[in-house]
């Protein structure tokens, strides 16, 4: 782990840079979170003005509630929102809020789904909606440098004069930044063939809890580096171990010919097992994604009748490569397809097409809001060849507690996304829906699967840890966190 010279954006007393750790006694531990008098509260803002400026703090009540949580439903006020624009400022705000005794909570766009950005806590969320440059393109090596703030699918946009592209595409790209994609290790559609966020980070530059900045793995050409995986201890780490300000990522070729592939099932049944029978053929599609009929429907009234009636499955199926390869894989989809049960199977005919139906897909989420106003979404794993089984479990879950549950997910890596539709004005709802997703991620880790495929622990799952750790397992994570974040003042009440 190399330590750069910070190029600091305001200049900090000295007994800032040496604050003590609290120890157990701390935020993530339990500990109590000091409240602020008045005028303590007005020193800090000043303070903290005095390093990003004064157009880049929120403090305002009414302003705060847009930074109270992410898409999951836990919400808290922090006590203020800085928005820096160098890593220098985001080192000296760290420091600040230590000298502070306040927590910090990373935020990028406030997309996640498991309550990974709600300040549980207080304290100071350092936001990163304006360290947003890609600050190189090396499209001879095949890699970027990107500040977090970047939305993923500018990413791409920017990559795509030189032929390359970003390969993780969660369904929020167009929303999400690659620091929230870094800290959930986000997946998306076509992440079945190329990985998850993590396949694709060969560098970072982080902030650690006591403002040092640090560079780690390779933010240069060099494929790989000597010493610790730090890149990969941070990602995923959801912002409790450091703050990220810098990425260095993988970007990948277009692909010569890419064929997309619509499949129409009248039972669910029936389009899991194709699901199966494609892999075990030995062919790995970019992407395998499947949508229920509930969720076909919402999709038609937004707004897209590529989306046909009727049916109670689909999948979308992406195969991409050279083009006589690419030729033989779909023909070979085709056929598989229609053997295990597709009552038709459909080629888009143009690359028109063929982003129109990824369009319908990755708007499945805003297109259940015509269904009900509020959803719950969950992001269990299951293997491939148990997805009808907790698909049917699920099923019988909506009808006997009278939940309207929509599917649509990543079929192709089990990684299975049931949305629970519901009011949350109607009351006890809430409740039975909590219950109702605790019941789904049960019924996936007794098929041998796991808690979260993309969407991370956050406070969401954090109770049910247990089911797939085990005390050791637990141990050792803790001192992973004790290593970097001895204290808990980053991100606490996050496991």
């Amino acid at each position: 782990m190399r330590i750069p010279q910070p190029d600091h954006g305001a200049t900090l007393a000295p007994d800032l840079v040496h604050t003590p750790s609290l120890g157990p006694g701390s935020p993530a531990y339990g500990g109590a979170i000091p409240h602020p008098d008045e005028l303590t509260r007005a020193r800090f803002l000043s303070q903290l003005r005095g390093i990003v400026g004064a157009g880049a703090v929120v403090s305002e009540p009414a302003a705060l509630v847009s930074y109270e949580g992410d898409g999951y439903m836990a919400r808290s006020r922090p006590l203020a929102v800085c928005l820096p624009t160098t890593t220098g400022q985001v080192s000296d705000a760290i420091r600040l809020a230590r000298l502070y005794g306040f927590p910090v909570t990373p935020r990028g766009a406030g997309t996640g789904l498991s309550g990974g950005a709600t300040p549980i806590h207080g304290g100071l969320v350092i936001a990163t909606s304006r360290m947003s440059k890609i600050r190189e393109i090396d499209a001879e090596n095949m890699r970027a440098i990107v500040e977090p703030g970047l939305v993923n699918i500018d990413l791409t946009r920017a990559a795509e004069p030189f032929g390359l592209y970003f390969a993780p595409d969660p369904s929020s790209q167009t929303a999400s930044t690659i620091g929230g994609n870094v800290a959930e290790n986000a997946g998306g559609p076509h992440c079945l063939a190329y990985g998850v966020t993590t396949n694709h980070v060969l560098g970072m530059e982080a902030v650690l809890v006591d403002g040092t900045i640090v560079s780690c793995g390779t933010m240069a050409s060099s494929p790989d580096a000597p010493g610790y995986d730090f890149p990969g201890i941070l990602t995923g780490s959801e912002g409790t171990l450091a703050f990220v300000t810098a990425v260095c990522v993988r970007l990948m070729p277009r692909a010569e010919t890419v064929r997309t592939v619509l499949a129409l099932f009248d039972t669910f049944n029936d389009a899991g097992a194709a699901t199966s029978a494609i892999i075990q053929a030995g062919i790995i599609p970019a992407a395998l994604e499947f949508v229920d009929g509930v969720t076909i429907g919402a999709l038609r009234g937004g707004g897209f009748p590529e989306y046909p009636e009727g049916v109670e499955a689909l999948l979308l199926v992406e195969v991409e490569g050279l083009s006589e390869a690419c030729a033989e894989d779909a023909r070979q989809v085709e056929a598989l397809l229609a053997q295990y049960g597709a009552r038709e199977v459909r080629v888009a005919a143009s690359v028109a097409e063929r982003q129109r139906l990824w369009r319908g897909r990755k708007g499945a989420l805003g297109a259940l809001g015509r269904l009900a106003p509020n959803y719950y979404i969950q992001d269990g794993v299951v293997p491939r060849s148990r997805l009808v089984e907790v698909l049917t479990k699920v099923q019988d879950l909506a009808k006997r507690e009278n939940l309207l549950i929509a599917n649509v997910f990543h079929a192709g890596d089990g990684n299975l996304h049931p949305n629970i539709l519901y009011d949350a004005r109607i009351p006890g709802l809430t409740e039975r829906v909590i219950k109702a997703g605790e019941e789904i991620l049960r019924a996936c880790i007794d098929a041998g699967g796991t808690l979260s495929g993309e969407h991370g622990v956050g406070l969401e799952k954090a109770a049910y840890l247990d089911w797939v750790m085990s005390p050791a397992d637990r141990a050792t994570q803790a001192c992973v966190k004790r290593v970097f974040d001895e204290g808990g003042w980053l991100n606490p009440g996050k496991p």
